[in-house]
């Protein structure tokens, strides 16, 4: 049996949100949802999820799960608000906790923000399963773009999340902190071993000039044509790759927004004393600058 699957590109953030359904039950999941940020004014809305609920509304659909295949860093989520919207808990993988541990110091969230995973109503490992309808989700641990990456398989169908990109941009980079070029390699391997006709739903995508932005791909694809890990390239090959290619990368516009909501599990911050929330951006070189002030 075979889910339906339809999907929603975001062209700010280049991210592709999925609804997956088993068409006998009508229950429903919704994969890597985007809330709509504007960096520059702070204006935060709910367009993109809209969508995603009309299309629940108009088939008749419910939700039963909001997954999450990472805590982004390139994107706002819109779970917590679905989650309002819809009553279905939001899942991740557990070791989100590991991302939180880091981030949550850097960020001076201590107190705000707990480093337990708490703020998910379920932490899966590798192997879980949850069920949809007639469907079996399965929990497939793909770490090395983070250490929290989990990718969601239906039957013949997987969410990678960011690990493997279409076969003409290749990989994610790892060079966020718990990243790992060899782990990432590894997970790459795994989905790769899968049946060649395994579809594979890609998280993001950033097409090269003349191609229009796709989402779908197969692991006989990727195995022939992927520019970073098709058949024949070795680990070594891939790691010195990737850590020359991360080192030229810039910090995602959105890194520090994402990270303080995404934690979250999509929860905006408290509103301070004047009623207002903030988002909290890191600053570098300050010392120094203050030095010679």
């Amino acid at each position: 049996m075979q889910a339906s699957i339809e999907a929603f590109f975001d062209t700010a953030t280049a991210t592709v949100s999925y609804v997956v359904f088993d068409n006998a039950s009508r229950q429903a999941a919704i994969i890597d949802p985007v809330l709509d940020f504007d960096i520059r004014s702070g204006n935060i809305s709910t367009q993109s999820a809209q969508k995603l609920l009309e299309f629940v509304a108009a088939n008749g659909l419910r939700v039963s799960w909001i997954l999450e295949t990472h805590v982004h860093a390139d994107h706002l989520t819109a779970a917590a608000f679905l989650r309002r919207e819809t009553g279905a808990p939001v899942v991740i993988g557990a070791a989100v906790r590991e991302v939180q541990s880091w981030f949550v110091p850097r960020l001076n969230l201590a107190g705000a923000v707990a480093t337990d995973g708490s703020q998910f109503d379920r932490l899966m490992q590798d192997g879980d399963q949850l069920p949809l309808g007639d469907l079996i989700i399965n929990a497939l641990a793909v770490p090395g773009h983070t250490p929290a990456d989990m990718a969601w398989q239906i039957g013949a169908d997987v969410f990678v999340g960011d690990s493997i990109f279409m076969p003409d941009v290749g990989s994610a980079r790892c060079d966020f902190p718990g990243g790992d070029a060899a782990r990432i390699y590894a997970s790459i391997r795994r989905l790769l071993s899968m049946d060649p006709e395994t579809r594979l739903w890609i998280c993001h995508d950033y097409p090269p000039a003349g191609r229009n932005a796709s989402w779908l791909t197969t692991v006989a694809e990727q195995r022939a044509r992927n520019v970073h890990v098709q058949d024949g390239i070795t680990e070594a090959e891939f790691v010195h790759m990737r850590r020359t290619r991360d080192a030229t990368l810039a910090v995602p516009a959105l890194l520090w927004p994402s990270l303080q909501v995404n934690l979250r599990a999509g929860r905006l911050p408290e509103p301070e004393a004047n009623g207002q929330a903030f988002l909290k951006i890191p600053l570098s070189g300050l010392h120094a600058a203050n030095k010679h002030a």
